[in-house]
């Protein structure tokens, strides 16, 4: 079963005799679902699952065709427009491979990428050097996005321990904050002390949205390991003291440190 075949199945699904459910979406309808199996792929790939990531590779792909297929049936293009633009968008922005432009490195290539997209009609609108970054991202995402457009005019720190001592003066302000009691003052401290953090992260190439991530699985994972402990012990954990809890806390720590698949 091939590409066309697909096509013509999304098509049937659309269509007057096809699916009810399908047939009512629309593209705010489907904004979620295609959140949602982006998160699935991406917890495929986190767990290296390779039958999962297959699967979840069409989940996404699913979502491509019903957005193209929603605008086929309005008149205004094609998946095969996608798959033009795409591949148009492609050869343009990677002139080192299909023309005659060295970048022989990463870096370069960034260089070169960029450079197309700043003649790209869809950035002619643009009037900051800090548009484009879509409002819907994630804040630890759009932080760090908004952070390297800066960094490519200059306005950036030199070095890593610059930045240090950013958060150390940010986390000092957000302990006066505190003092204060002034729930917007919090606000404003807490966000720029994670922005320093996010600035913090670019620098030492660490992805802050996936560094989170990890550590909120690995809490998960010590937290269950402990309800665990609890349970051999007939402890119910709403009716122990916060020195049992972290007993049970390091318990699990330190099992985790000798077998870390326990």
């Amino acid at each position: 079963m091939g590409w066309s075949k697909l096509v013509k199945i999304v098509e049937k699904l659309r269509s007057p005799g096809g699916c009810p459910w399908d047939r009512e979406q629309t593209h705010k309808s489907l904004k979620r679902y295609l959140l949602e199996e982006s998160y699935e792929l991406l917890e495929a790939i986190d767990n290296e699952d390779t039958e999962g990531i297959k699967d979840e590779l069409g989940d996404v792909l699913l979502q491509v065709l019903l957005h193209a297929q929603i605008k086929a049936e309005q008149n205004e293009f094609t998946v095969d427009d996608v798959i033009t633009n795409l591949s148009a968008k492609l050869i343009r922005r990677h002139p080192h491979v299909f023309a005659h432009v060295h970048a022989d490195t990463p870096e370069e290539v960034v260089v070169t990428w960029d450079s197309v997209k700043k003649q790209e009609k869809t950035n002619s609108a643009r009037t900051s050097v800090l548009d484009g970054v879509p409002s819907v991202f994630p804040a630890l995402m759009k932080a760090e996005k908004i952070q390297k457009k800066a960094s490519k005019v200059g306005f950036d720190w030199d070095e890593t321990h610059e930045v240090l001592e950013k958060v150390y003066e940010e986390l000092s302000e957000l302990e006066e904050a505190i003092h204060l009691d002034d729930q917007d003052k919090l606000r404003d401290e807490l966000g720029d002390l994670l922005f320093a953090t996010v600035n913090l992260a670019r620098f030492i190439k660490v992805d802050p949205e996936l560094a989170l991530q990890q550590g909120t699985a690995k809490f998960v994972t010590r937290f269950k390991l402990l309800e665990s402990y609890a349970k051999e012990q007939n402890l119910d954990l709403t009716h122990m003291r916060l020195s049992e809890l972290n007993r049970l806390w390091d318990q699990a720590k330190a099992q985790l440190r000798k077998n870390p698949h326990s």
